[in-house]
């Protein structure tokens, strides 16, 4: 099949394609949450660590201390986390509500798995989220 966009060969124009549309699938699988994906990842890692701190985070999460601070806040306005300062650290808990929330997360995150494998094939999501991960690892550390 022949990509009619000039801007095929590129990465940044297709990363960003592919960015655009797992994005898409992901809201719509995540909706039944009432979280956007992003925060619902944050959820579910505190959820699964409970004390964590905000630095350790950003590196899970792969996105800058400033992004994960302003997702924490987010999230604790909401009741879904709670932060608490021990020394010169910042500790992120789950709530009670988020904790509820967790089961639906994760069934989320297998319905957007199980949506892009009957779409791409399974081999192929697995590649391709290894290819992806890989260079996005190798790019940040420039």
């Amino acid at each position: 099949m022949k990509n009619p966009s000039p801007y095929c060969q590129c990465l940044h124009f297709s990363a960003n394609a592919l960015a655009r549309n797992i994005t898409r699938l992901a809201e719509e699988e995540f909706a039944v949450t009432g979280l956007a994906p992003s925060y619902a990842f944050l959820v579910m890692t505190v959820n699964n660590k409970p004390g964590i701190t905000a630095g350790e985070l950003a590196q899970i999460m792969m996105l800058k201390p400033s992004t994960v601070t302003r997702l924490v806040e987010k999230m604790e306005e909401k009741g879904l986390l709670k932060r608490m300062k021990e020394n010169r650290s910042t500790l992120v808990f789950p709530t009670a509500q988020s904790v509820v929330l967790q089961d639906g997360i994760k069934a989320a995150w297998m319905a957007l798995y199980e949506r892009y494998v009957k779409l791409l094939g399974q081999n192929e999501a697995a590649a391709l989220t290894t290819e992806v991960f890989n260079a996005a690892t190798k790019l940040d550390n420039q």
